[in-house]
C-alpha cells in the first residue's frame, strides 16, 4: 500500500473515531469540566516542568485519562510540559511533550515523565529536582 493511501486511511479513520490518530489522541470524549480544570492548571502551572518554558505549554497526564478515566481531572495527576522549539531550528528533541511525556511517540505514555523530568532538569537546566508532585496519592487514588 502506498503512504498516500495508509494516510488517507489514517485520516477517515480518526475523523469516523473523532480522534487525532497521528497524535494518538483517544477517542474518549473529555469530562464538559475538562477545559476549565486545564484553564486553572495552566494559570497556578504556566511553566514547562523541564525546561521553565512559557511557549506552548500542555498539560500532560501523568497517567493517561484513556487508561484512568478517573483522573482525567484530578490536579496531582497533571504535568505542563512545552511544545517548545527551544533553539528555533525545529529542534524536535526540545518538544517535551512529545519526548519526556510519550517517550517520543504520541502513541506512547511514559510511566516514569516524572524521574525524567527530573533527569532532564539536573542535567540540561538550572532549575533543580523536580518538587510537589506526590506520587503516594496518585496510586493511593488509583487503587481507590
Amino acid at each position: 500500500m502506498s503512504k498516500n493511501i495508509i494516510s488517507n486511511l489514517t485520516k477517515r479513520v480518526a475523523a469516523i473515531l473523532k480522534e487525532d490518530v497521528i497524535k494518538g489522541k483517544p477517542a474518549i470524549a473529555r469530562s464538559p469540566k475538562w477545559n476549565s480544570v486545564r484553564k486553572r492548571h495552566l494559570k497556578n502551572n504556566p511553566e514547562c516542568a523541564a525546561c521553565g518554558s512559557i511557549k506552548n505549554i500542555q498539560v500532560h497526564h501523568i497517567r493517561p485519562f484513556h487508561l484512568f478515566p478517573q483522573l482525567e481531572l484530578e490536579p496531582s495527576n497533571f504535568i505542563t510540559l512545552c511544545e517548545t522549539d527551544m533553539d528555533g531550528k525545529n529542534n524536535v528533541n526540545e518538544n517535551h511533550h512529545l519526548h519526556l511525556g510519550h517517550n517520543g511517540n504520541f502513541h506512547n505514555n511514559n510511566d516514569k515523565v516524572l524521574n525524567d523530568v527530573d533527569n532532564f532538569r539536573l542535567t540540561h537546566s538550572k532549575l533543580g529536582k523536580l518538587g510537589g508532585y506526590d506520587m503516594k496519592n496518585l496510586k493511593k487514588i488509583l487503587n481507590g
